[in-house]
């Protein structure tokens, strides 16, 4: 096995990377000790839920502990410097989420290039985010919301974890395909944006559906669409945002590398595991090395094209 670059671990809602010119074709016991898996998001989060599943399954299979760490800041730039940094042995891990391809054009200076530094293994899972808007808002569907908003132009408010945010960039990427009218309003992080939507401070939101469920089940929040090309087995009526905006399509997406490649689609063939990551709300999505390079480039593109032409800087 030849990996010329950092290797990908992409996980719950991101993936995974081993450091550059990794040497693990020279470890023909590899693992021969434990594996950090590093996450760029506080602890709780799906990111952690979803790392430890399969840490658990890969630490199974392969007689090794798989450590999750977690390294929150900078929209997960310093977990990824840090991976970037780390002796090129693949024992250190990233995992990795949309926001690595975001910041490529989000910020104008990092320490690293993610597509140069980072080399994709494999994809994983994805799941959908959901659109979704406080009850006194008079719409159930995307066509109503589409021509309330035409008809109230800058009157609704869109809430967002944080400028260039996969949530953030969801909605300017419908506001694009949609030509309407929004005011973002970022929060830190998706939590407080949350608990604004349901208490009607704001009015829309796009938020990670496992985040919204508990509320869209207990009728505190309507929602309209999913963002992922088909629908979501979790909410299996509630229509996609492409149904009605033709070729809009948002997605969290996960994957893992090398070696590991084999054994977690393996992992992903598992009835029980596949349940366990359905229950997240995420739909598996093995593939080889070059699947996940080719999503990593689209999804750099894809926003780098919003980023400009929404013409958003990073805080």
């Amino acid at each position: 096995m030849k990996l010329p670059r950092r290797t990908f671990l992409h996980l719950a809602a991101g993936a995974a990377a081993l450091p550059a010119a990794s040497r693990i074709a020279k470890a023909q016991a590899y693992p021969s000790r434990p594996v950090r898996i590093i996450i760029g998001f506080a602890p709780g989060g799906i990111a952690e839920v979803v790392a430890r599943l399969i840490g658990q399954s890969l630490s199974e299979r392969l007689g090794q502990p798989f450590i999750i760490e977690s390294r929150p800041g900078a929209a997960s730039n310093i977990a990824t410097e840090a991976v970037v940094r780390a002796p090129p042995d693949g024992y250190t891990l990233l995992q990795v989420s949309p926001p690595a391809a975001i910041n490529a054009t989000l910020y104008e200076r990092l320490n690293f290039n993610f597509i140069r530094d980072i080399a994709p293994v494999a994809g994983m899972v994805h799941g959908p985010l959901v659109m979704e808007v406080n009850p006194s808002v008079p719409v159930t569907t995307v066509p109503e919301f589409i021509a309330y908003a035409k008809a109230n132009p800058g009157k609704l408010t869109m809430a967002s974890g944080g400028i260039g945010t996969s949530l953030h960039l969801a909605g300017e990427l419908f506001k694009m395909m949609a030509s309407v009218e929004m005011v973002p309003v970022h929060y830190r992080g998706s939590a407080p944006a949350l608990t604004d939507l349901i208490g009607g401070q704001v009015q829309v939101m796009f938020d990670i559906l496992l985040s919204s469920i508990e509320f869209i089940r207990a009728g505190k929040l309507q929602p309209l669409a999913v963002t992922t090309a088909t629908r979501s087995e979790v909410l299996p009526d509630v229509p996609t945002v492409g149904e009605f905006v033709p070729g809009y399509e948002v997605s969290s997406w996960q994957g893992i590398g090398e070696k590991l490649n084999r054994e977690i689609n393996v992992a992903l063939a598992d009835p029980k595991i596949k349940a366990q990551l359905a229950d997240l709300g995420n739909a598996v999505i093995p593939g080889s090395p070059a699947d996940f390079g080719r999503l990593i480039a689209d999804e750099t593109e894809k926003w780098g094209k919003v980023i400009r032409a929404a013409n958003i800087k990073a805080e």
